[in-house]
């Protein structure tokens, strides 16, 4: 029984979570002025996202995003511009070009069937671009936990 809690609590204090809060928002020809360059974080709260959340390429739901991502570009065939801030998460893959957050590059694209001239940034240095904090359990409660549990253990005679 002893060895049940240990083997618990132990383990609260070794897992940990990288997550990253990043601005989400999308504008078209310039016509959503929060999300667009210069980026002002003024009255931005409404398109910021803490924590962020990416789906995961071949899998269900929703994950820490740990990095944030910002992609411009115009339109070939019109001309029009996009702006799109959000956040993504390596997919575990083995090669580089397939995975968008571990190389920024401009060039071309396509997005929504449609091919872009544009950039495709990724930082995860900072919150909002982005430090990535690790939550994680205080060594202090780790041990206050630990301490109550065992005084638990001695005292209902379970040793």
């Amino acid at each position: 029984m002893l060895l049940n809690f240990w083997i618990f609590f132990s383990h609260l204090g070794l897992q940990s979570v990288e997550t990253i809060d990043c601005f989400k928002c999308v504008s078209y020809n310039h016509k959503y002025t929060p999300c667009e360059d210069p980026f002002h974080n003024n009255y931005t709260i409404d398109i910021f996202e803490s924590p962020c959340m990416g789906g995961r390429r071949g899998r269900d739901g929703l994950y820490p995003a740990t990095s944030c991502v910002k992609i411009t570009g115009t339109f070939d065939d019109s001309d029009e511009t996009i702006m799109i801030r959000g956040c993504a998460l390596d997919s575990g893959t083995l090669t580089t070009d397939t995975e968008l957050v571990r190389m920024s590059h401009c060039g071309g694209f396509y997005y929504d069937n449609r091919y872009v001239h544009g950039c495709v940034q990724t930082c995860n240095d900072a919150d909002a671009c982005n430090t990535s904090t690790k939550n994680k359990v205080n060594i202090v409660t780790y041990f206050m936990v630990l301490y109550f549990c065992l005084a638990f253990v001695q005292k209902s005679n379970l040793i």
